[in-house]
């Protein structure tokens, strides 16, 4: 087999993740576009491995060895990726990347009645009039 099909395919399996992490909003298809991408590097190094080895008479296939530690230090990312996300999910109840931006506990970004650290801005009483803060 030629070089170029696994190449391309990688290199589609990479834009596609590339394009899942920047366009997708909930952080566990952000998880799974990385691993996309993760997956088309591994296919580079076996594709490069193999295309490599032919040259070579003895070969330690290094690029497979490389490819089987990707994978597990994939794993081990997932499983603490996926075990943040549902740690979140269950304080903040959602896993919009966007909504979880400010990590500031008790901060409505959409609550005007809130300062920038997430104190709640007291409302003035009746006849007193209202003073800036710095």
């Amino acid at each position: 087999m030629h070089l170029a099909y696994p190449a391309v395919l990688a290199a589609l399996l990479f834009c596609t993740g590339l394009y899942g992490v920047l366009a997708r909003r909930n952080a566990i298809l952000v998880l799974m576009s990385v691993e996309l991408m993760l997956n088309a590097v591994n296919l580079n190094l076996v594709a490069f491995d193999a295309w490599l080895s032919r040259a070579a008479e003895d070969t330690l296939h290094s690029g497979q060895a490389l490819a089987l530690f990707t994978i597990a230090v994939a794993a081990a990312e997932i499983g603490i990726g996926l075990a943040i996300v549902l740690a979140v999910y269950r304080n903040r109840g959602t896993s919009d990347i966007d909504r979880l931006r400010d990590t500031a506990e008790g901060h409505d970004p959409d609550d005007p009645d809130s300062d920038a650290a997430g104190r709640a801005i007291p409302a003035p009483a009746a006849g007193e009039k209202a003073e800036a803060t710095a």
